[in-house]
């Protein structure tokens, strides 16, 4: 029968040795049904559970540190999968975010089990899927078993493809009240907020806006509050922080969007307490899939998109490596590619790569950008479609720029310390011709 209620353990002892479970995106992550499977580490072998953004440990992971037992795949990693990656316990599925329902219609086996998390079914029958609303329809109809974790601190959402009902689900376990995860961007550094000024500076009046994870990106919220811009808009994949405080300020309106108009679109939401209770049965909100979101020729509908995101490194022809360092994966594609294609395509869009100039490790400071990109380094951005990139020195328009004036304007906005040896290191790559 639909929707039978059943006991955490009971539903972990439906999965079999050589399953694939899936445990969908972030804060839509089922925590007692993992605790419940963990607990069966012994007698289970070679079961492999597919996740995207892990906001905190997993029981899982935590029972079985050799990977006797379970092996965790991951779409895009947060800093817990990178952490497992490093322990050679999580493997990268790459991916560009948006294609993520087409994945699991298209080319995916159907799932053996499936558990996420939802708020309480609500009175006509639906389990919301909340601040994880992404792919996680997707999984559903391609699951063999659905089971779902309620959870009656997960704020409920409005928006498309953001439930599943009742008649689609075989098991519900109850995972009371426990408050869920919050996620803090890290602070804002002064290179953050210099490089954010030179983003907002280029931010006009009616802006539809994509903001990425990151110190940097979310600076430019902060900045724009005291910038004078009006009318802006809001279409992301990742809802953060920083744009409930412009909503409180009076800045978004989304009165010049062209779809979706005066409504703040976003496929998950990742934050504070306060950013879970400014969604939660907001008609002014709405939550899409992510092939909604982050499709370009969805973005491009919206005039004036402006996308920010971050790099941690750039070689002098553009190319933009934002989720690796060397073989060592750190993130993911992500929406970053997507955005970048989509705000290009808008009326008068703009995306903005941003980076700090230098970076420190083991107390060795090197240049992010470079004339050659480090061996194994993932080109998440190709530098045909890379537009502005921004430093703490300066902002370049890469667009129209052959490779020699890219090189050029990319030296101009490197770390002072380095830009004599990235000159000499162009011409002897014959980035930059002789007398150029």
């Amino acid at each position: 029968m639909p929707g039978t209620r059943i006991s955490a353990e009971d539903a972990a002892a439906l999965v079999k040795s050589g399953d694939w479970v899936d445990y969908g995106f972030g804060l839509g992550q089922p925590d007692v049904f993992d605790r419940a499977l963990a607990a069966r580490a012994a007698e289970l072998s070679g079961v492999k559970i597919r996740a995207a953004f892990t906001l905190h440990p997993r029981a899982v992971l935590q029972a079985d540190p050799a990977g006797e037992h379970f092996l965790w795949f991951s779409w895009h990693f947060s800093g817990y999968d990178r952490g497992q990656h490093d322990l050679g316990c999580c493997n990268y599925i790459p991916m560009n975010f948006g294609e993520a329902p087409d994945y699991y219609r298209r080319f995916i086996d159907p799932v053996d089990v499936v558990c996420l998390k939802t708020t309480p079914m609500d009175e006509h029958g639906y389990f919301n899927f909340g601040a994880a609303v992404t792919y996680h329809k997707a999984i559903v109809e391609r699951a063999k078993l659905v089971i779902v974790e309620t959870c009656e601190s997960m704020p409920y959402v409005y928006g498309a493809e953001e439930s599943v009902h009742v008649s689609d689900v075989d098991y519900v376990i109850d995972g009371g009240n426990a408050p869920i995860q919050e996620f803090a961007n890290p602070a804002a550094t002064e290179l953050d907020h210099t490089v954010a000024r030179l983003i907002a500076a280029k931010i006009e009046d009616g802006a539809c806006l994509q903001i990425g994870i990151g110190g940097m990106p979310n600076a430019v919220c902060g900045l724009l509050k005291e910038a004078g811009v009006r009318d802006l808009g809001i279409h992301t994949e990742m809802l953060v922080d920083g744009m409930i405080d412009l909503c409180e300020a009076g800045l978004i309106t989304g009165a010049r969007k062209t779809i979706n108009r005066e409504q703040i679109v976003f496929t998950f939401a990742a934050g504070s307490r306060k950013q879970y209770d400014f969604i939660h049965r907001n008609p002014r909100v709405q939550s899409f899939p992510v092939d909604y979101t982050n499709l370009p020729h969805h973005i491009m509908q919206n005039d004036r998109v402006v996308s920010i995101n971050n790099t941690t490194q750039i070689d002098l022809q553009g190319q933009a490596a934002s989720e690796s360092a060397g073989i060592r994966h750190i993130s993911g594609t992500g929406g970053q590619l997507q955005f970048v294609r989509g705000a290009y395509a808008s009326k008068e869009g703009k995306s903005f790569i941003c980076l700090s100039s230098t970076y420190e490790r083991h107390g060795h400071r090197a240049s992010r950008i470079v004339a050659e990109l480090t061996p194994g380094n993932i080109v998440t951005t190709p530098r045909s479609d890379v537009m502005y990139v921004v430093t703490e020195y300066g902002v370049v328009n890469l667009k129209g720029k052959s490779v020699a004036e890219r090189a050029k304007a990319l030296i101009e906005i490197a770390h002072p310390d380095f830009r004599e040896q990235l000159s000499r290191e162009a011409h002897e790559r014959n980035l930059v011709p002789r007398g150029f």
